[in-house]
């Protein structure tokens, strides 16, 4: 369970650092701009400005999605591996596993 938890920690923070890096490299390259001016055109009126997109895609908003994902993903990953464990270690026991012997030839 240890084991599983800081792997599924370290895979957290991993893509945490990933979102963070796509989303700075995306913003310096125009595309939410450039998105977010197509959005505005297709979805505005007489009445209305339409949608303004870069208001749901900031930095800190998505940042707070991933950082919700990413504690899901650490409690679901720790539950399920040792989960998993636990019914290998089970069916081990009951059927007596593999022994596996391992010898270096002189």
């Amino acid at each position: 369970m240890k084991t599983a938890f800081l792997l599924a920690v370290a895979v957290g923070i991993t893509l945490f650092i990933a979102v963070a890096v796509l989303w700075s490299v995306l913003d310096a390259a125009g595309v939410f701009a450039s998105v977010g001016d197509l959005v505005s055109e297709l979805t505005q009126s007489e009445t209305s400005a339409g949608v303004q997109i870069e208001e749901y895609i900031a930095l800190s908003r998505v940042l707070g999605i991933t950082t919700l994902i990413a504690v899901v993903d650490v409690v679901l990953l720790t539950a399920l591996a040792t989960l998993g464990a636990f019914l290998y270690n089970l069916s081990a026991s009951l059927v007596g596993g593999l022994e596996v012997t391992l010898a270096e030839d002189d």
